[in-house]
């Protein structure tokens, strides 16, 4: 089935319904004349629509964001090919057809459809299955390809496969039947977000996240979609530079500077965890080095070079009065002592008595990572279970095994659930069949109570790694593999 072979032609597309096919946005495009099912070609990239019409006009207002990133990837000397796609079906519309409905299930305007009645009587509507290509290609641009949009061109030799499929048959099939049948959009709501979040992804981190986690819910994408916004994040492989710069050689900066930085970036490190950090204390002569507000109380200090020293447990608590003015909020805010050194006899045991965490940057910066590769992974309040008087790290070391294991078991459910579609006819399985078919290979042993409990979970709206048909009872509830679970940053 994933055998190399070649195509000789390719379907002229605008380049933006071609990226709205890769990331599974549509499973339709419109063309220029009738395609037989079964028939496979390239998807061609141009810079001309079927019709016309401004892009505004073109295409509807909550896609137009995806446009206008995917229109300058255009080069005015080549074009990439990315993707091969099979007809599945040829679907043939004329005006009595409800073109606003149908507007509503794809990503074209019903002024666009409107238009191409009236220039060609009918809408020719292919239902394409798409694939990444096994290897990407070029072409050179020819002018002459404006003129061929919606047909064929020769396309030199490429290598394909079905390897790496867009959707899985059963998306495919569940969009597809949606739109022969002129169902209603499901989640129109969430399509409205997405696209919102769209037009601000590009520049920022959190937005990106999360229309991607959106896309991968709303169109079953089973490639993971590439992260166009590359964030620095090689800040967190400096925590525990940072922690021991002052101990080692300084490299020219003095122990000010040194300890200025390592406080920057405890800071930075904690935001990433999910901590709401108050800026306006920045440390220094007589400041508090640590203040968050959010989702509780945690003041702190930072202590870089070799020892943590006794009088640490005395500032943090005079600062920290200072800083709430008030005694019983300091007796129930979290208090954190970080650094890179040993503290003396006397601090643990001022820290054991005062209920202060001590951790080293290694424990910060494991937290960082397990949190950056897996988003979210990081519960706060049953982190503060962990901040254990006195040294905490093994402490937090038991916190972060545990989130592992816990996020290692997710990914064996949805193996599972992949492994079953592998091996049978079926595309989604029963409670019973995936539980009966994890207990085989993996512990600790489920019951069909907890199994349906993680597959709920594993299938919700903001997880999206299964999908979910709901039966009569939970029982007959059946799942279906969408996505991996994978770390985000590798």
């Amino acid at each position: 089935m994933n055998q190399l072979f070649s195509l000789p032609t390719a379907l002229c597309l605008p380049v933006s319904d071609i990226e709205a096919l890769i990331q599974g946005q549509t499973v339709v495009a419109l063309s220029g004349m009738f395609i037989r099912s079964g028939q496979r070609f390239g998807l061609y990239p141009t810079d001309n629509l079927l019709i016309p019409l401004s892009i505004q006009k073109y295409y509807r207002p909550n896609f137009l964001s995806n446009v206008q990133t995917t229109i300058k990837s255009v080069d005015s000397e080549t074009f990439p090919i990315r993707a091969w796609a099979s007809c599945e079906f040829c679907q043939i519309l004329d005006k009595n057809t409800p073109l606003d409905l149908l507007s509503q299930l794809t990503i074209w305007t019903v002024e666009t459809f409107e238009m191409i009645i009236q220039k060609q009587q009918n809408i020719f509507l292919a239902y394409l299955r798409v694939y990444h290509l096994a290897e990407l290609g070029e072409i050179p641009f020819s002018p002459k390809i404006r003129e061929k949009i919606g047909r064929f061109v020769s396309l030199s030799k490429t290598n394909c496969s079905q390897a790496k499929p867009v959707l899985t048959t059963q998306v495919f099939n569940q969009r597809k039947k949606q739109l022969e049948n002129l169902e209603p959009p499901l989640y129109s709501e969430l399509e409205d977000l997405q696209n919102a979040l769209a037009s601000i992804a590009s520049t920022n981190t959190s937005a990106q996240k999360l229309e991607n986690k959106i896309k991968m819910l709303l169109y079953g994408s089973t490639i993971e979609i590439t992260n166009t916004l590359k964030p620095d994040m090689a800040w967190i492989n400096t925590i525990i530079d940072l922690g021991n710069r002052s101990i080692r050689e300084d490299e020219g900066k003095s122990n000010y500077q040194a300890g200025t930085d390592f406080e920057n970036i405890v800071r930075k490190g904690l935001e990433f965890l999910g901590f709401t950090i108050d800026y306006s204390h920045k440390g220094g002569a007589g400041g508090l080095d640590l203040f968050c507000s959010q989702p509780y109380l945690l003041v702190g200090e930072c202590k870089s070079g070799r020892t943590i020293p006794n009088d640490t447990a005395v500032q943090l608590l005079n600062l920290g009065t200072l800083r709430l003015k008030n005694k019983e909020l300091i007796n129930q805010s979290v208090k954190l002592i970080i650094g890179p050194g040993k503290p003396t006899t006397q601090l643990e045991d001022a820290a054991k008595v005062h209920n202060m965490a001590i951790i080293n940057p290694e424990t910060l910066e494991k937290l960082v990572k397990l949190q950056s590769n897996y988003p979210n992974s990081i519960d706060l309040f049953e982190l503060k279970k962990y901040l254990k008087p006195g040294r905490s790290d093994e402490e937090i070391e038991k916190y972060v095994q545990k989130v592992e294991e816990s996020i290692k078991l997710r990914s064996q459910i949805i193996s599972v659930v992949k492994e079953l579609s592998a091996q049978n006819n079926e595309k989604s399985f029963i409670v019973t069949e995936i539980r009966t078919h994890y207990n085989v290979n993996h512990n600790p042993k489920l019951t069909d109570e907890l199994a349906h409990d993680f597959l709920v979970e594993l299938s919700s709206p903001l997880t999206g790694y299964l999908g979910r048909e709901k039966g009569n009872d939970w029982k007959s509830d059946r799942f279906y593999h969408l996505r991996d679970l994978k770390p985000s940053q590798e």
